[in-house]
């Protein structure tokens, strides 16, 4: 069964293909060498139309709906997947603020955030708070017709970089997570502290790092999203970015699918070539065959949520076995094209999708929390 795409989300795949081979590309290498990636690229992003892509066409976006986003990520993690998941971050930032902003808000911050003149980041991780979202530490209080925001919140996407953040804090610790509620805090704003971006095996383009908040002020006008309202507003964001994560690990399978056929049809070993060794070829198949189900997989959980359905558990299902297929078949890639895989500067993206694939596995909820999804789902009854 294979499902098409409208017009309108070929035409953000096209694009994103052309950005990708123009931009990310060239670069990929280099960023990751760098620790870190160019800042222009987001306002490229955002001049290709690939900044939005939730967002209804009146408000200037593509409105392509979950599975045209994801669709889209899938070519650029082609590429690289830290470049990809810092992009689709802040476009995911973008589509919340269009559905949840005020009008103030959205004066000030929609169009830099869409013309990507501006880096969005989402904070709810803390040191002592991954997966249990739940138990997030940093406090909002009251101060007169303020909020006063102290905290420390960790393994923050654009972290390292980003302009302005969305962050979760706790109001009231007697209500769990009824008293959560989130607020647009610029990263200039005083008291807010960047601390260094972590030292990681891959995906520094990620630009992950912690921040800090000591009495920081804000107006009532910040509070984005509140009590109530935000942690589901977090979940379902979570939601969105499980099914785009294995949007992302096809991406990755198919780039490295590719580059070891080539490698082993290229490559001669005693007197033949190692694609015609049927041990090799199995292996090739597999991959192929996992890489079908992911597809349908991600496919199926970003329908169900363009069609409002409840799609929690199918995207725990795709992220759950998209991750695995990607860190396995990736290595089994690298395998069948002998050391050469190995190479970060050999010409194709291996090393740097292996690491990626690994550290997917943690993104938006461990495999063990989306085991617990599923199978919480089994026992509902």
């Amino acid at each position: 069964m294979e499902f098409e795409l409208s017009p309108d989300q070929q035409d953000a795949v096209a694009a994103a293909r052309g950005f990708a081979e123009r931009y990310i590309a060239p670069n990929a290498f280099q960023w990751e060498r760098d620790r870190g990636f160019a800042r222009d690229i987001l306002k490229a992003a955002g001049e290709a139309g690939l900044l939005g892509l939730m967002v209804p066409r009146d408000r200037g976006g593509r409105d392509i709906g979950l599975t045209g986003s994801a669709a889209v990520g899938e070519v650029l993690a082609g590429h690289d997947m830290a470049v990809a998941f810092a992009i689709k971050v802040h476009d995911n930032f973008v589509a919340s603020l269009a559905r949840n902003g005020s009008p103030e808000q959205i004066e000030a911050y929609f169009a830099p955030m869409r013309e990507g003149r501006m880096l969005g980041a989402f904070l709810l991780t803390e040191p002592g708070a991954g997966s249990d979202a739940t138990a997030i530490a940093t406090r909002a209080r009251r101060d007169g017709a303020d909020w006063v925001i102290d905290g420390e919140k960790a393994w923050i996407t654009n972290g390292s970089t980003a302009d302005l953040l969305n962050v979760f804090a706790q109001t009231d610790p007697d209500r769990g997570w009824r008293g959560i509620a989130s607020f647009l805090i610029e990263a200039s704003n005083p008291g807010v502290t960047r601390l260094p971006a972590y030292d990681m095996l891959g995906c520094h383009a990620l630009g992950a790092s912690g921040l800090r908040f000591e009495a920081v002020r804000v107006p009532e006008g910040a509070m984005f999203l509140p009590s109530e309202q935000a942690f589901k507003g977090a979940m379902t964001g979570i939601n969105i970015a499980r099914v785009g994560v294995g949007a992302m690990c096809c991406g990755m399978i198919e780039a490295s699918l590719k580059a070891a056929v080539a490698a082993t049809k290229a490559r001669p070993a005693f007197g033949q070539h190692v694609a015609d060794f049927q041990g090799v070829q199995w292996m090739l198949a597999d991959a192929a065959t996992d890489l079908e189900a992911a597809r349908l997989l991600t496919s199926r959980a970003a329908r169900l949520f363009d069609a409002g359905a409840d799609a929690t558990v199918a995207a725990a299902h795709a992220k759950k076995f998209a991750t695995r297929a990607a860190l396995h078949h990736i290595a089994q890639a690298m395998q069948v094209m002998g050391a050469n895989g190995f190479r970060h500067d050999a010409g194709h993206p291996l090393a740097r999708h292996l690491a990626a694939a690994k550290m997917a596995q943690w993104l938006d909820g461990a495999t063990e929390i989306q085991n617990v999804v599923i199978a919480r789902s089994l026992l509902r009854d």
